[in-house]
């Protein structure tokens, strides 16, 4: 018997694929990187077929090209996602994540009481990891939170 694969996600031709997101994440990622009020072309998948994961969601956002900051901050979401870059249909490179050491101007800070909430300042935290914890700390009122809290938050 002949195994045939077809494309679930149209190709791109230039441009960047998030892969392998938890299935359920890739609204969050949509927004973390505010792709949504970009004016290019953007492919979804939600909850396909993964031999890893059971299911994975998936992003094809083409003529942009995630920086190495922006991979990193992915890694909060999905650790284990992968990111390339296409050019003419082609991966030319591949992002490997790694948790950054601080994230500014993405979260805000879930302690209401924090300085940040009330003062014209961008939100500021230290990333602390922890065997598979990962915990972020605010720059302004200390205070530490679970990675789950602050993409809960969002």
């Amino acid at each position: 018997m002949v195994k045939q694969t077809q494309l679930q996600v149209e190709a791109i031709r230039n441009g960047s694929v998030i892969d392998h997101i938890p299935a359920n994440i890739g609204i969050k990622v949509l927004k973390l990187f505010k792709m949504h009020k970009t004016n290019e072309r953007i492919t979804i998948g939600l909850n396909l077929p993964s031999s890893a994961l059971g299911a994975k969601d998936l992003i094809k956002i083409e003529n942009v090209y995630l920086t190495k900051e922006q991979a990193n901050q992915l890694a909060l979401y999905a650790p284990k996602a992968t990111v390339n870059q296409i050019e003419e249909y082609q991966v030319v490179n591949k992002l490997n994540l790694a948790l950054p050491e601080t994230i500014a101007s993405v979260f805000e800070c879930p302690n209401s009481n924090c300085i940040s909430h009330g003062e014209p300042v961008e939100s500021k935290f230290k990333v602390q990891q922890n065997q598979d914890t990962v915990q972020l700390k605010c720059h302004y009122c200390e205070k530490v939170f679970s990675r789950e809290i602050m993409t809960e938050a969002r």
